[in-house]
């Protein structure tokens, strides 16, 4: 029902390697591009999580859900609760997070999936609205409305203090064993949970579930009409990339435990959907490359204004300095969008299948003209054997 290209367990060892090595090595090689600051790969990693367990539904079954951002924002609000109530340590707040908002997408699964196409899209969003408004009104005794869950000294972190942990003067942080989940140590925290979770999500793209939920992507009606059911692999689906976003949020409350409203809001869930479409809909690394982009435009390209502008160009006559400070200035700092929006119109135009496709065509130009040039180097030998001859 759909080709798949085999692919050899060692291939996927090799994968994983090199990933593990780019992705632990980020604090240096990201120096040059200013984006080698612990809050910001910690954010690379929290959304690439986001966005992998994102595709398993959207890339591999056609399904676009726009109220993944319910999901997040569970996980975020379970993780806090479980800090202020359990413990500060991070393994229960994220088993909770992702065990809740799994239970979460199940509920929610279960109405949605009853529809496909466009009128799947407008449940889930109904459903994430829904979950924001009772979030930020009904909900208020559990998320503590707009001001947002936040950690106090009263908690009564009943693990902690049964451990002999007690509180002092200041707030606690979370902590992995004694590693504090901030700085440094709190991005090697994120990145082998992002890579623990890639791998689970390559075992998914890799496995026989996998090739189903590609196949209902491509001929849905066909694979009814071969006797399969294909609501209990949609709704596998459904409630493994919920998990993953409960699994986000949760990390997010770990860097920050302070879960809000807004993490549920519409234009969260519209941001992993542009993240996914950005990197590459249906690849494996497509989502994080997204991910990547979309979070080093946000927090690198905003943070640009007119004086590091000025000092940028500050080689060039005054009034051609502020000249050029003046039309960047439309792009970076404030409307950092409209570069944002400009880039995702000219991939959409120029590279439909994300930044994926752009590297598969540069990747297959590069290997013909290797290609060419052996085979002409190998006739251009057989000539010269020949007129040895």
């Amino acid at each position: 029902m759909t080709n798949t290209k085999i692919v050899s367990p060692k291939q996927d060892i090799l994968y994983m390697v090199i990933l593990s090595a780019v992705v632990l090595t980020m604090p240096l090689w990201l120096q040059p591009f200013g984006a080698a600051y612990p809050d910001l790969m910690q954010k690379f990693m929290i959304f690439g999580i986001f966005a992998i367990g994102y595709n398993i539904l959207f890339g591999l079954t056609g399904y676009l859900s726009f109220g993944h951002a319910a999901f997040l924002g569970v996980g975020s609000y379970t993780a806090v609760w479980s800090f202020k109530l359990l413990s500060m340590n991070v393994i229960p707040a994220m088993i909770f997070g992702t065990v809740l908002a799994g239970l979460f997408a199940l509920a929610i699964g279960f109405v949605s999936l009853r529809r496909s196409g466009i009128y799947f899209s407008i449940l889930t969003l109904a459903f994430a609205q829904m979950s924001y408004n009772l979030a930020y009104s009904v909900l208020t005794p559990i998320t503590n409305g707009e001001t947002g869950l936040q950690l106090t000294q009263g908690d009564a972190r009943v693990l902690d203090r049964m451990s002999g942990i007690e509180a002092d003067a200041s707030l606690p942080t979370p902590t992995l064993f004694g590693i504090e989940g901030t700085g440094y140590s709190g991005f090697y925290i994120c990145a082998v949970i992002m890579l623990a979770s890639f791998f689970i999500y390559l075992r998914i793209f890799r496995s026989p579930f996998g090739l189903k939920l590609r196949a209902i992507k491509s001929n849905q009606n066909r694979m009814g009409y071969t006797g399969y059911n294909t609501r209990p692999y949609l709704m596998t689906a459904f409630v493994i990339s919920g998990m993953y976003a409960g699994l986000a949020g949760s990390l997010l409350a770990v860097t920050d435990p302070l879960a809000g409203a807004e993490r549920m809001q519409w234009t969260a869930s519209g941001e992993i959907v542009l993240i996914t479409i950005l990197g590459g809909v249906g690849t494996l690394i497509g989502p994080l490359l997204g991910a990547g982009v979309i979070k080093y435009f946000e927090n690198i390209f905003s943070a640009f204004n007119d004086t590091v502008l000025l000092n940028a160009f500050s080689f060039l006559p005054d009034w051609m300095a502020h000249g050029v400070a003046t039309i960047l200035g439309l792009f970076v700092g404030e409307g950092w969008h409209l570069t944002l929006g400009l880039v995702f119109m000219l991939i959409v135009i120029f590279l439909p299948g994300g930044i994926m496709e752009g590297v598969n065509r540069l990747w297959r130009l590069v290997s013909n003209r290797s290609s060419s040039d052996s085979s002409a180097e190998g006739k251009e030998k057989e000539q010269h054997s020949a007129g040895e001859v």
